[in-house]
């Protein structure tokens, strides 16, 4: 029974610091996505002035690629083709995370993340709370005198009660 209690109270201690860690990962996440974002926006802006100097529109540009007989050029257009999708679908969520309310913003993250901004934000999380050994044993001294204040305040609490009951007891053999 008491091992069924400590390792209950273990892993909500495990997974309590694992979802804590969430806000941040989803602010590292905007981050990096707003710096994904200018780079995307650099290949569209030398793209545009590409097809533009060949007297093209953007959409011509794709079309005449993806048409080449030169198969570099079709793979080439296919890539340019996939950065500005996910330039506008990042646009998209990061509009979605900058209107949205504190916890919604997680939830839009974890709906629809990119998978390569995901991996690199995980590459280099750094997380909000301290989940170091140092911070661990803190969180563990903490939670302990926590606990102990907790059983003083209720032991406490059962004397008066007990003094009360007595006094009702005394009164009322009188």
């Amino acid at each position: 029974m008491m091992f069924a209690r400590v390792l209950t109270l273990g892993v909500a201690l495990v997974s309590g610091t694992v979802t804590s860690q969430l806000p941040e990962f989803a602010q590292q996440y905007r981050q990096r996505m707003g710096g994904a974002i200018d780079a995307l926006e650099e290949v569209k802006a030398d793209f545009v002035a590409d097809a533009t100097a060949t007297h093209r529109s953007a959409s011509a540009a794709l079309t005449h690629m993806a048409q080449s007989a030169d198969e570099f050029v079709q793979l080439r257009g296919m890539s340019v083709e996939r950065s500005l999708d996910r330039l506008e679908a990042l646009k998209e969520q990061q509009l979605a995370m900058e209107t949205a309310a504190v916890f919604e913003r997680v939830w839009i993250f974890m709906k629809e993340p990119d998978t390569k901004l995901s991996k690199a934000t995980w590459e280099d999380f750094e997380p909000a709370v301290p989940v170091t050994i140092e911070g661990g044993v803190l969180a563990g001294l903490g939670f302990a005198a926590g606990l102990f204040l907790l059983r003083m305040v209720g032991i406490t609490g059962r004397v008066r009660r007990r003094r009360k009951r007595l006094q009702r007891q005394q009164a009322d053999a009188r």
